[in-house]
């Protein structure tokens, strides 16, 4: 198959339909942020992750009230 039958904007997925959206405008962001960081950047997946971790206990931490 020739490479000239591909649609280049279907190999990049829509970033609307890739991020879940929680309501939650930090939780997002910091979703955001993680899907962000290039796939081949494990040092910067592991701090991105480690930031949505620290945001979820955060924010489940406030419902404890």
């Amino acid at each position: 198959m020739s490479d000239a039958h591909l649609d280049p904007t279907d190999t990049v997925p829509d970033e609307a339909a890739v991020l879940p959206e929680t309501g939650d405008i930090v939780i997002d962001s910091t979703l955001g942020d993680l899907a962000a960081v290039p796939t081949d950047d494990l040092d910067g997946q592991l701090a991105a992750g480690e930031e949505v971790q620290r945001t979820l206990r955060s924010r489940l931490g406030d419902l404890g009230g």
